[in-house]
C-alpha cells in the first residue's frame, strides 16, 4: 500500500504526538488571527462561533492527510479545494493565492517549530522533507508559485510574514473568543504556548512578550509526558469537550477522513 506520507518520515513522527500537534494549533491560532484574509474565515461565520473547532478541524485534517493511504490524501485534498471553491462562489470573489500560500506555509513553519520547541532540532534533511510532504498538497491544491525547495521557501516565508499580517479588529476578537472559549487560564497558557513557538513578527504583533514560564518545566514535562503524571497535567489543561479529540492525536488516524 502506497501511503501520502512513507511510514519512516519524520513528518508522522511530528503529527503523530499530541503535544506536538497542539503547538502547531497554538502557533496556527496566533497566525490565522492576524493573517490579512481572515475575512474569509469570518465570510463562513465557523471561525468566531467556535473557533477553537475550526482551527482544530484544520490542524485535524492536515494530520489525517499526513497518515492517509496516497489515493484517499489525494481524494481529502480535492475535496478541500472543492469546499474552498464553493465559499468562493458563494462569496462572488476569489481567495488570494497569497492567502491558500500563507495556511500552506505555517503548517511548514509551525511543524518544525513546534517539534524543535518540544524534542530537538531537525536536521537540513528533515525540514526539507517538512517541506516538500506540504508542498505537495499545495501543488495538488492548485497552488501557484511554491518554492521548489526548503531553502528557496525561506526567505519567500518571510516576505509573507512581513506583508500579509496585520493586528485588526478580527484579530482582537478572535482572542476575544479564543479567552471566550478556553476560559482565563487555559487563555494564558495559550498565550504562553504561542510565545515559545511563533516567528518574532507574530510576537510583536499580538504583543505577546518573549518570557514564557513554560520553557523551564518543558524538560520536566518531556520525562513525565508518558506517565500517568503527564497524562494527568495535559488532562488537567484542556478543555472537556476536546479531551478525547486531542487524546486521540497520540494515536494514528483511523477511518474517513471528513472536512
Amino acid at each position: 500500500m502506497e501511503y501520502f506520507v512513507a511510514k519512516h518520515s519524520v513528518v508522522r513522527t511530528i503529527w503523530g504526538k499530541a503535544d506536538t500537534v497542539l503547538f502547531i494549533f497554538a502557533g496556527a491560532a496566533a497566525e490565522f488571527a492576524l493573517n490579512k484574509a481572515v475575512d474569509w474565515l469570518y465570510f463562513t461565520g465557523k471561525l468566531p462561533a467556535d473557533p477553537l473547532a475550526r482551527l482544530f478541524s484544520t490542524v485535524e485534517y492536515a494530520r489525517k492527510i499526513v497518515f492517509a493511504e496516497r489515493a484517499n490524501a489525494e481524494r481529502a485534498i480535492d475535496t478541500i479545494a472543492a469546499i474552498h471553491g464553493a465559499v468562493e462562489a458563494k462569496r462572488g470573489m476569489a481567495i488570494p493565492a497569497w492567502a491558500y500560500r500563507d495556511v500552506l506555509y505555517l503548517l511548514i513553519d509551525y511543524s518544525i517549530r513546534a517539534f524543535e520547541v518540544l524534542e530537538r532540532r531537525l536536521t537540513a534533511a528533515e525540514k526539507q522533507e517538512v517541506f516538500d510532504v506540504f508542498a505537495r498538497v499545495g501543488r495538488r491544491m492548485g497552488i501557484q508559485e511554491i518554492p521548489d525547495s526548503y531553502a528557496a521557501w525561506l526567505p519567500v516565508r518571510q516576505e509573507h510574514l512581513a506583508a500579509d499580517l496585520e493586528f485588526s479588529r478580527f484579530t482582537a476578537d478572535l482572542y476575544v473568543q479564543y479567552r471566550k472559549h478556553l476560559g482565563p487560564f487555559r487563555f494564558w497558557l495559550l498565550r504562553h504556548g504561542q510565545r515559545l513557538v511563533v516567528p518574532p513578527i507574530v510576537r510583536d504583533l499580538l504583543n505577546l512578550g518573549t518570557t514564557s514560564w513554560v520553557r523551564p518545566i518543558l524538560p520536566v514535562y518531556r520525562h513525565t509526558q508518558r506517565l500517568a503524571l503527564g497524562r494527568w497535567m495535559k488532562d488537567s489543561i484542556l478543555p472537556a469537550e476536546y479531551r478525547a479529540q486531542i487524546q486521540a492525536l497520540d494515536a494514528e488516524p483511523t477511518g474517513a477522513l471528513a472536512y
